[in-house]
């Protein structure tokens, strides 16, 4: 027997079922693998009795894809897949990618933009009766007014524009089992409204109680400290434990959220991930070649959800909040002995961990029964003091899995928290470099300019520097050469072209090259994008600056890559426009050459080995000789 979920008739006649309760319409190709939120609440809703089928990237052109599996008992589950449908489809440039790593072979264009409206409303016009429930990083990020990057325009909540029923926001599994047991016992969809981790809509706030008014839609539409107020309203209420029901008007409809749902046990976990998954993309991919996404994460393990770093630019503290929720060793175990036996496993576990790998605990004893601190980030910019780093779970962890048959090696690639490990009173790091780097170790500084990353709710340049120096004394006191390959961003809030300027001479002082440059983005939902659009900060109401002109994005992003000869034109125009002519020219503190030396000499000028100077074949300044490729 086929042991993936039904995707087909014919899937539903071999396991003799005529009817489903429940059918799921995902934005991403049906891959079985614990890694995609598709696959956990289908097998979870299976695991609780349930007739579950999956329509993955149904053809949005018409009904009749969304008819494949007939009319469901229950409800229809609608999501756009495991990233955001633009996000998905678009560059920082707004411009159209090509590949999908979540789609057959790679190749996009198998689903739509706003995947969850196009899905839920393609089902209002063939089933109009049946209860329609959206979740997944779409819905969950934009459940209230906010603001859209692509179309540059503030919208409503994607529930109002869907027309759902329900809306599950964050990771979904115990609310979903809740809304499950209230349908499959006939309580209407309509009443179904108490519900942690969900939204409903209703027609005015006289259908409410206890609750906290957000500014309306209209209103966060038409100014920008109403968006901005809105935005922090319901930010600081992001808990599962001291989280306020709020409320909102679009247009017609009052949109409500009830608080957070409560952090699953280290049981409740261990039952998610102990779930009989298939591990691996369905058959009908193999002729495309797969579904690529698989590849980072099938000898992989995740090992806790949550994160209580502050990023303010990331999704994760209104997805999967800030308190830690984490697995047994025993269920991690077991998973890792599973790997071992699937095919193509050679003996190497490629990462474990989570959001941010060595976040393996609260930050701190009381968040489980007070709930996270109302506006107090746990670790930036400047950590608590109630804050307990402690990684001995974690190692305790690593050593075993180390330890087990078959395995070779394990890896941490998932994110570190540098400045976390560096409170820690452990030998962490030096066990990490020894046992646990592939040669080199990803880390996220992001920038280094104080005021930037003070708005991006990271540490500062100091704490970059000093774990860099402790990185590379373990590394010598091992005897092993491995290397540190940081990410940074551009066009961050707060980041001017003289900040930009500085992080480009921070790059040359450290010899580094990044191959990979990230722009931001201002993705719906982060503290970050409401600083980007509004232009205030909206928990401290100050002004921050964001560099939204075409150009100047282009000029910060090229200033990280200033050695790049297609990069060299835009660069001197920054420093020009920044009045900092001194870092053009053949110096070693230059980042790029005159113009005019270039040009003319362009044909003996070659590529330099990173790190060199070029030498200006006119004049014979340059300081270090020119290496050809």
């Amino acid at each position: 027997m086929n042991r993936f979920l039904p995707i087909s008739r014919a899937d539903m006649e071999e396991r003799g079922w005529e009817t489903l309760d429940f059918v799921f319409i995902s934005g991403d190709a049906y891959v079985d693998h614990p890694s995609f939120g598709p696959a956990i609440l289908c097998r979870l809703l299976e695991k609780h009795g349930y007739r579950v089928g999956i329509i993955p990237q149904p053809d949005w052109h018409s009904t009749r894809d969304f008819a494949r599996l007939g009319r469901p008992r229950l409800a229809f589950l609608v999501s756009a897949g495991n990233m955001d449908s633009l996000l998905n489809q678009f560059t920082a440039a707004k411009k159209r990618r090509h590949e999908d790593a979540y789609s057959p072979g790679g190749e996009g264009g198998h689903r739509p933009a706003r995947a969850t409206i196009v899905y839920a409303n393609r089902l209002r016009e063939l089933y109009p009766e049946v209860p329609i429930i959206i979740g997944g990083i779409e819905a969950s990020l934009r459940r209230f007014a906010h603001y859209d990057y692509w179309s540059d325009e503030v919208r409503r909540s994607i529930l109002v524009d869907s027309m759902a029923d329900l809306l599950v926001y964050g990771m979904g599994e115990r609310a979903l089992l809740e809304i499950a047991a209230d349908l499959h016992q006939g309580v209407a969809v309509e009443n179904i409204q108490d519900v942690a981790g969900t939204c409903f809509r209703v027609p005015g706030f006289d259908y409410v109680y206890d609750y906290l008014k957000l500014p309306s839609f209209a209103a966060v539409r038409a100014e920008k400290r109403a968006f901005a107020e809105a935005f922090r309203t319901a930010y600081l209420e992001q808990d599962p434990i001291r989280g306020r029901r709020l409320a909102q008007q679009n247009d017609e409809w009052c949109v409500v959220q009830n608080p957070p749902a409560k952090p699953l046990t280290e049981t409740e976990m261990d039952e998610v991930y102990d779930l009989p998954y298939q591990r691996t993309y369905h058959p009908i991919y193999e002729k495309a070649g797969g579904v690529p996404a698989i590849k980072e994460v099938q000898f992989s393990l995740v090992s806790q959800r949550g994160c209580f770093g502050g990023c303010n630019f990331c999704a994760i503290i209104s997805h999967e909040g800030r308190i830690i929720q984490r697995r047994s060793h025993a269920s991690i175990l077991r998973e890792a002995r599973l790997l071992t036996q699937l095919p193509g496993f050679k003996g190497y576990i490629h990462d474990v961990g989570g959001p941010t790998a060595n976040f393996r605990r609260t930050s701190c004893d009381a968040q489980l029964v007070r709930g996270t601190c109302r506006g107090k980030p746990c670790l930036s910019p400047e950590p608590c003091a109630h804050l307990v780093a402690d990684h001995s779970d974690y190692l305790q962890l690593l050593r075993k899995l180390r330890a087990l048959p078959g395995v070779k090696k394990v890896f941490v690639r998932s994110g570190i928290r540098f400045d976390y490990l560096l409170l820690a009173k452990d030998d962490f790091l030096e066990e990490l470099c020894a046992h646990h780097v592939s040669g080199q170790l990803k880390i996220a500084p992001e920038h280094i300019s104080d005021r930037v990353t003070r708005l991006m709710g990271k540490s500062n340049r100091a704490v970059y520097l000093e774990f860099v120096r402790r990185f590379r004394r373990v590394n010598e006191k091992l005897g092993k050469k491995q290397y540190l390959v940081p990410y940074f961003m551009s066009s961050h809030p707060g980041a001017e072209l003289s900040d930009a300027i500085e992080l480009a001479e921070f790059l040359r002082d450290m010899g580094y090259h990044p191959q990979q440059v990230q722009d931001f983005i201002p993705t719906p939902g982060t503290l970050s994008t409401c600083m980007w659009y509004t232009g205030l900060h909206p928990l401290t109401g100050e002004p921050v600056y964001s560099a939204k002109r075409p150009e100047e994005k282009r000029m910060q992003r090229a200033l990280m890559q200033y050695w790049l000869p297609r990069n060299h034109v835009i660069v001197r125009r920054a420093l020009r426009l920044a009045h900092r002519e001194d870092l053009i020219g053949y110096g070693a503190h230059a980042l790029v050459p005159p113009a005019e030396c270039e040009t003319a000499h362009r044909p003996r000028v070659r590529t330099v080995a990173a790190g060199k100077r070029r030498e200006c074949p006119r004049s014979g300044h340059g300081e270090q000789k020119r290496k050809r490729r």
